[in-house]
């Protein structure tokens, strides 16, 4: 028996042969990424269009040949290409997708006011109001959800080779930080991101949900266009400090999605205030009241203020956000959020059944 190693599982990769052909398909230039663990061997073929249909249809019968390999007890295959031959006026068709009543999007238009860490206490909040409740990370660059959730556990499979979505404490997770290792950069071009996520939205075995809750990438490009393109909208939800320099990036990206025709749902202002531990004395560190008046200023909801607080920076370090204790603090505040998101949610044409 040879001792599997990605090494040897590149050389069976670079040598096989299809059964039904006796050819060689041409598939090993393209892969561009190989992991087996615990069992589960993930890889990523990156093709360019043309040689798409021939990878295509070699995956199954190399699925089956690496299936006999000792060591390897599932197989989660990712494939992307180069170049999408669409013109520019046509829109994608909607993906096929199980019943999810709400699909809503979580974007800030820049990095770093927190937007991973709402999304996820907002989705426990939303939880505890009785909804089923979805999480699709869609920051394929910089996946937060797994370190968020304290796990890098890898997804089971169908069988009909359909990823299962993690499932924790009631709520279905999914994100490419689950199929790649943790230190792993991801180097990719647009459409390869847009294959990415295509594939974690149709290759995903997602279980009817009352919400699924899509953490959007910083910035305003590929993967917020596939999104809206791809799937039924309800709205997006705008997480901003009050700082003026993280509103400039909000607007841009509420103007994002008005272009896209996604509705606004409401902002949140995070990291609003900061309370001294020792004095008990309110500081408006980054500027008073900036995402409130903004929201007023556009004409959307203003959907609540969150503290910056050094309790939901270790909780969320520790994979173990506060919205968890109910009767936290924190976790009032989110639940007086998710509570407005919900009544919004459910009271637009897109969000009913």
């Amino acid at each position: 028996m040879h001792i599997m190693s990605i090494e040897y599982l590149r050389s069976l990769i670079q040598g096989f042969l299809d059964p039904q052909t006796g050819a060689q398909p041409f598939v090993a230039p393209y892969l561009a990424h190989l992991t087996l663990e615990k069992g589960k061997l993930t890889y990523i073929f990156d093709v360019p269009t043309p040689a798409l249909q021939a990878v295509n249809q070699a995956k199954n019968a190399l699925d089956a040949f690496l299936m006999t390999q000792p060591g390897v007890k599932a197989i989660s295959g990712i494939i992307t290409h180069k170049k999408i031959a669409t013109p520019e006026k046509q829109v994608p068709a909607k993906l096929p997708m199980p019943p999810i009543r709400a699909y809503v999007a979580v974007a800030s238009g820049k990095g770093g006011v927190g937007k991973s860490t709402t999304t996820l206490n907002l989705a426990v909040a939303l939880s505890q109001t009785g909804l089923k409740v979805g999480i699709l990370d869609a920051d394929i660059y910089g996946p937060s959800l797994p370190k968020l959730l304290g796990t890098f556990e890898k997804p089971d499979l169908t069988d009909d080779k359909k990823m299962i979505p993690i499932t924790w404490h009631g709520l279905s997770c999914m994100s490419i930080g689950f199929l790649v290792p943790q230190d792993m950069a991801m180097v990719w071009r647009g459409p390869m991101v847009q294959g990415a996520l295509h594939q974690m939205l149709k290759d995903v075995a997602w279980e009817s949900l009352d919400v699924l809750l899509i953490d959007m990438p910083p910035g305003t490009g590929d993967a917020h266009l596939t999104i809206a393109q791809s799937l039924p909208m309800t709205g997006a939800v705008i997480v901003s400090t009050p700082q003026d320099l993280a509103l400039i990036d909000a607007r841009r990206a509420m103007t994002m999605f008005e272009k896209l025709n996604v509705p606004l749902l409401g902002l949140i202002e995070n990291m609003s205030t900061f309370v001294c531990p020792s004095c008990q004395t309110e500081h408006a560190i980054f500027g008073e009241h900036g995402a409130r008046n903004e929201a007023e200023a556009q004409g959307v909801p203003f959907l609540g203020a969150l503290p910056l607080n050094i309790e939901l920076r270790q909780a969320s370090d520790a994979g173990h956000p506060l919205t968890l204790d109910r009767n936290h603090p924190i976790a009032t505040a989110y639940q007086k959020i998710a509570q407005q998101l919900n009544n919004l949610i459910f009271s637009s044409p897109q969000g009913t059944e």
